[in-house]
């Protein structure tokens, strides 16, 4: 699953790994410092962004199997390989429906990027319960958990902000979605089977100077909130074009709420 355009993951993947938590990214290098080799699964690989964040922080030698069930976004993840160190295997693979299917097959770890705050609680459940009867650890990135900072502050920006968290809760293809309480649901999920985690922050901050994304964010919001009922087009299109005027004048910052999270289980393959 991806559902977004190969436009907005280009846009937003700078940012992405600037935030992406140092503490629990060096958790995962050093659970396989030593390894020969590494087989990784990728859910929901998009253009293959999280290959490129964290692959310098795995031994040489990598298998990555890419999995989503956008083709246009698996051709762009499949030109990533460089052999003979780096091999990668485009899957599409409907993860709503055969999760279990993506990962059959020698696996050492888990990834996935912004996928977890997209699931419903029963799909999580599936995926810790899974991937515990195969002692994989996950190392999943970016899920966003509801906090949200805008500067300078707008009188509908609570409003929308909370129009958005109700949105992110519907379903997205996996079931009614964990939206903003996915963090919590999984620590509790994966603590619960027995996993040990590392976890930490990894949010989005942007400033006067990131106005593209600013302004491609600012615009779903209004969208989101809208379409959820929370505020009438008229209102939702007065709160954009004040936000799109601060943008513009070069006085708008943003921090959106994300936590990344590796999880081992007691005993690896």
């Amino acid at each position: 699953m991806s559902g977004f355009s190969a436009e907005w993951l280009t846009l937003r993947e700078p940012y992405d790994v600037a935030a992406r938590n140092a503490v629990v990214l060096d958790a995962v290098a050093q659970a396989f410092r030593g390894y020969a080799a590494l087989a990784v699964l990728d859910l929901a690989c998009g253009t293959g962004s999280t290959l490129r964040a964290i692959g310098a922080h795995l031994p040489t030698r990598q298998g990555w199997r890419l999995v989503d069930n956008d083709l246009g976004l698996l051709a762009r993840a499949g030109t990533l390989g460089r052999a003979p160190h780096l091999t990668v295997t485009p899957r599409p693979v409907d993860l709503a429906r055969d999760l279990e299917l993506a990962l059959e097959g020698p696996l050492d770890l888990v990834a996935t990027s912004a996928l977890l705050d997209l699931v419903s609680q029963d799909w999580l459940d599936r995926l810790v319960v899974e991937t515990a009867a195969r002692r994989l650890p996950v190392y999943a990135a970016l899920t966003y958990d509801g906090r949200v900072e805008i500067e300078p502050r707008e009188p509908l920006d609570d409003e929308i902000v909370a129009g958005v968290n109700r949105h992110q809760r519907t379903d997205k293809g996996f079931g009614p979605a964990l939206g903003p309480a996915a963090a919590a649901h999984v620590r509790a999920r994966f603590a619960h089977h027995g996993f040990t985690l590392v976890e930490g922050r990894s949010d989005w901050m942007m400033g006067r100077d990131d106005r593209d994304i600013q302004e491609q964010i600012f615009t779903g919001w209004a969208w989101a909130a809208v379409d959820i009922g929370a505020l009438s087009p008229e209102r939702a299109a007065g709160w954009l074009a004040a936000r799109r005027r601060h943008v513009a004048d070069g006085c708008s910052a943003l921090r959106v709420g994300h936590v990344d999270v590796f999880a081992t289980p007691s005993k690896m393959r």
